[in-house]
């Protein structure tokens, strides 16, 4: 992992870059203290993890009037019930 001035990363962005694509990482640094503000990292296309249909089948518990209105909640949207 290389440490890089601003001024240097911008003069040499493009074979920044380039070494980049090929797996090398990159910490850019700011200011007369050298503060390191970034890390310059390969991107990788990651795949979200596969659902599986019915994982939690037994483990909860949904109730017969899950989809029946709630005169209180109805009250508190509308002004009145119903």
């Amino acid at each position: 992992m290389q440490v890089v001035a601003v001024a240097q990363f911008k003069s040499d962005f493009s074979s920044i870059l380039a070494s980049v694509q090929e797996g090398e990482e990159y910490i850019i640094s700011y200011g007369k203290q050298h503060k390191k503000v970034a890390r310059l990292i390969p991107y990788t296309q990651e795949r979200p993890a596969q659902r599986v249909f019915g994982q939690l089948k037994g483990q909860i518990d949904i109730p017969d009037n899950f989809d029946e209105e709630d005169p209180q909640i109805l009250d508190m949207f509308y002004g009145e019930a119903g």
